[in-house]
């Protein structure tokens, strides 16, 4: 049988699928020499097994058990269960990918009526023993029996009111007695039997607890937001107590070698006397910062830093570490590599290769493409005054706007129908992930830095403030009050993460300014990526904003959004309407100025980089109003008001909205089957390209216009259109005396293009993947249906790996790519290809790209700095280089 369960000293940091993260980090710490209690770990292969087996521990992986368990035993000198020097342990779970707080714990596990006693008796402190034991009951009863916490903490509320006590450290040994017998009646109360006293039999249902919560809900989520496959299970990590609660020489805190915010590499953290680990995850008691530590015990202070330089130096990245101090001895009990901000990733990553701890291509690996979306987007405006209502600590830094909601199922609900949501809490829970992933920010009254709330919000860029203890919360009332100032749900408030302040109402937001650690990052970025990135862009602000975010080329410039602002809808109504070519010419000539000015702006923002214009693609029908809502209105005037003499004009726009209806628009008269029916249209935009283009080329302004036909089938398709573009091309050049360079290309955005593109490409210069339709006509999926109906519950239950929109299908759409580029190489080597649907701004697709060897990704202006560094990512991992990268 493969070995299932290793002792700390027996595994190291390779060993994360076996050992899972924690376990792995234990060993290392372990073989390197720090002071880690001893202890044990369960593989996820049992985990695994447990799940195959019904939810069983196998009798070999129990006897593999005990024998590490009698090894604990020696190495310790403790006995679990024993009366003269008990052995207590912990129980944690750990999985390969770090879940901070979705998975359960249990403490103290080996407490009994009869350890209790030798505890107090051993340590003289029997308030400490005592306290140990009614944690234990209230963490195992909870964690192991299922009782709602809220019964233990209720019971616990009223007794400290009773008793006049304002914290848990006033009360004393014989008050703790009290609280563990009115324990012990709570689970008799609620499971019919007594609470366990056999430690053997605790540590059993305490292992099966840790694999059952693999699969909680919260864990689930947590898998399904970050992509965390389910396959690999959760070891369990068995070790030996440590406490932090045996008086003022103890204590236990949690703390990151750099700051997770900033990135400034200074000690950040936090720690409390006198308390357990889950004190301060959990938001219990708010902590000191870990600066305090040097006054209150400057020896274990500098013992601490010195193992937070090794630690760093030895993972070569920044680590989050939780450690206890009993009796002035520092003991690690875990090290992970530190989640944090975009701005922290950055900053760190840059400072690590400056400090010769990293190369550059590993600073471009240490940073997360998805995470740059955090510095992207806006925060407040400095120059609005402001009255701050409250302030706490600032724990994840970004601001946001929306309505005050006080329970995480309010927040799922109400962000569902689009609303803005604040989610405020008196501290978080792995219960409230579901509220913190649906809202825009995160307070909460109690808790630190790096409890549940703080270190989820981080992960997921969210704005978040902990630990505001201005804010009496009450929860039945559904409000919370400062001072004299009353917030209800469902008002409005602003929070700023980055300062912990709280405002009322909706307070004005500005641009983010970029840092010099992005710069230079997205700098490094460049030189390794073997893709071009462009921008998707249909105006002059996106166009300069592509450019500020690196863009070397616009991909796609939609031109339908140009005829879908307002002062132009009634020219394009009257082209639309025309019963012949001649009137419907005379509207082309009223919109032929218009285009001329969007596409000079375009390619003067653009300066003299590549743009890419596809020519009108939707169907007509789609300028004009909607039908249902168009008959309503005229059957209304008829009854009404039939005289009225806008009632024959409705009546005709009616009726040709009723002709230019079609059952299935996307697959109808749409693309260059509406360029090759009514011609003048294309002409009209062809002509407005080439003369913007004329007129900035006599300015001495680079110029490279792109025509991309969209929606092509067949080779026929594109070289009538070509035709048209050529013709069009010679009289402009013949009236203005310029002579524009551009090509003529495709969008290749339905199977058949792909499988015949060795045809197509005999009449193209380059073929652009229009993913997001060829995704809908490779799987027969209208989009807005399937997303809105039955995607999600396809990946839920892992029908599909991923939304098919979202991340590019590898087996099906991403063959016919493949097969597209092939083919088209074959009949042109030079052939320029790219892809511009909403995959060129995501990771994967962009990664897929590469190993295609395409020229270009084109995304989103504000995916740019994504894409850069996700090309970078993948040219690295898959040792692909460009031969020159295009010079800014």
């Amino acid at each position: 049988m493969v070995k299932m369960v290793y002792m700390f000293d027996e595994g190291n940091s390779e060993m994360k699928e076996i050992l899972g993260g924690k376990g792995a980090n234990l060993a290392e710490m372990t073989n390197i020499g720090l002071p880690v209690p001893p202890g044990f770990t369960i593989s996820a292969q049992a985990c695994n097994d447990y799940y195959e087996s019904g939810k069983r521990i196998q009798d070999e992986v129990k006897t593999e058990i005990l024998e590490s368990l009698n090894r604990l035993e020696e190495t310790t000198g403790k006995k679990l269960g024993g009366t003269d020097n008990p052995l207590l342990v912990s129980v944690r779970s750990g999985s390969v990918f770090s879940m901070p707080g979705m998975m359960d714990t249990v403490l103290n596990l080996g407490m009994n009526d009869e350890t209790v006693e030798a505890v107090a008796r051993l340590t003289g402190n029997p308030r400490f023993a005592y306290d140990s034991y009614r944690r234990f009951i209230q963490m195992f009863s909870n964690v192991v029996l299922e009782i709602d916490v809220f019964y233990f903490e209720q019971y616990l509320e009223k007794f400290r009111e009773a008793k006049g006590y304002q914290n848990d450290p006033e009360l004393g040994a014989d008050d703790w007695k009290e609280v563990i017998a009115e324990y012990k009646k709570i689970v008799k109360k609620h499971k019919k039997e007594e609470f366990p006293q056999d430690p053997m039999q605790q540590l059993l249902l305490a292992i099966n607890a840790v694999f059952d919560s693999w699969n909680n809900q919260r864990a689930i989520v947590y898998r399904q937001l970050n992509k965390i496959p389910g396959h690999y299970g959760t070891a369990v990590n068995i070790q030996s107590m440590v406490f932090g609660n045996m008086g003022n020489d103890s204590g236990t805190g949690v703390a990151f070698t750099r700051n997770p915010s900033t990135g400034e590499a200074l000690l950040y953290g936090e720690y409390l006397i006198n308390a357990q680990g889950e004190d301060v995850v959990a938001g219990i008691r708010t902590p000191n910062p870990i600066d305090t530590l040097k006054q209150d015990m400057p020896e274990v202070f500098e013992q601490f830093t010195e193992v937070c330089r090794q630690l760093e130096r030895h993972y070569r990245d920044m680590q989050d570490i939780e450690f206890t101090v009993e009796h002035g001895k520092l003991f690690i009990l875990q090290t992970r590599n530190g989640k944090r901000t975009a701005q922290a990733a950055l900053r760190t990553a840059v400072e690590m290769v400056e400090e010769g701890v990293l190369t550059k291509q590993e600073a471009i690996g240490r940073v997360e493409p998805e995470q740059l979306n955090q510095l992207l987007h806006r925060r407040i405006d400095d120059r609005f005054q402001k009255d701050v209502l409250a302030k706490g600590l600032p724990a994840s830094p970004g601001a946001a706007t929306g309505r005050v909601v006080f329970d995480p199922d309010e927040a799922e609900h109400l962000s569902k129908e689009g609303i803005n949501v604040i989610l405020v809490r008196t501290e978080t829970t792995p219960d409230d992930i579901h509220g913190i992933i649906a809202a825009q920010g995160v307070v909460t009254s109690r808790g630190g830095m790096t409890s549940h709330a703080a270190v989820v919000a981080r992960g997921m860029g969210k704005s978040c403030i902990c630990g505001c203890e201005a804010l009496r919360i009450d929860m039945q009332r559904k409000q919370f009050q400062v001072g004299e100032t009353v917030i209800k749900q469902l008002d409005i408030i602003t929070i700023d993460g980055g300062t912990g302040e709280i405002f009322a109402g909706e307070i004005p937001m500005i641009a983010p300014e970029l840092s010099k650690e992005f710069e230079l990052l997205l700098s490094w970025a460049d030189q390794e990526r073997s893709l071009d990135v462009r921008a998707n862009a249909d105006n002059p602000e996106d166009a300069r904003k592509a450019v500020e975010f690196g863009a070397e080329g616009i991909g796609l410039c939609r031109t339908e959004h140009m005829f879908m602002e307002s002062e132009r809808s009634p020219i394009v109504q009257q082209m639309i309407l025309a019963e012949t070519e001649e009137e419907r010419i005379l509207a082309l000539d009223r919109l032929l100025p218009m285009q001329e000015s969007d596409f000079e702006g375009i390619f003067e923002a653009m300066q003299g980089l590549p743009v890419t214009i596809r020519l009108l693609d939707p169907p007509l029908h789609e300028f004009l109003p909607d039908k249902e809502q168009l008959a309503v209105e005229v059957a209304e005037m008829q009854v009404t008001d039939s005289h009225s003499p806008g009632l024959a004009a409705k009546e005709k726009l009616l009726k040709r909205v009723r002709q230019l209806h079609e059952s299935n628009p996307m697959l109808g008269h749409r693309g260059c089957r509406l360029g090759i029916i009514h011609p003048e249209i294309y002409e009209m935009q062809v002509t407005a390209i080439f003369n913007s283009a004329a007129k900035l080329q006599s300015k001495g302004i680079t110029v490279k216009p792109e025509i991309m036909i969209p929606l092509v089938g067949h080779v026929n398709e594109l070289k009538i259109l070509r035709e048209l573009v050529n013709e069009t091309a010679v009289k402009v050049q013949k009236k203005t005396g310029e002579q524009i360079e551009y090509s003529v290309g495709t969008m290749i955005e339905v199977p058949r293009a792909a499988l015949t593109a060795d045809e197509i490409a005999t009449e193209a210069d380059f073929f652009s993947f229009g993913t997001n339709d060829l995704t809908q006509t490779t799987f027969g999926y209208s989009r807005d249906d399937a997303e809105g109906k039955f995607l999600k519950d396809y990946v839920d239950r892992k029908i599909l790996p991923d939304n098919p929109f979202a991340v590019l299908d590898r087996e099906g759409v991403g063959v016919l790519v493949k097969t597209g580029i092939k083919l088209g190489k074959q009949t042109r080597p030079d052939l320029k290809t790219g892809i511009c649907g909403e995959h060129g701004g995501e990771k994967s697709s962009i990664e897929f790209c590469c190993q295609q060897g395409m020229d270009y990704v084109s995304s989103s202006p504000y995916r740019v700095p994504l894409a850069r560094l996700a090309a970078a990512q993948a040219a690295i991992k898959h040792g692909l280089k460009r031969a020159e990268v295009t010079q800014k």
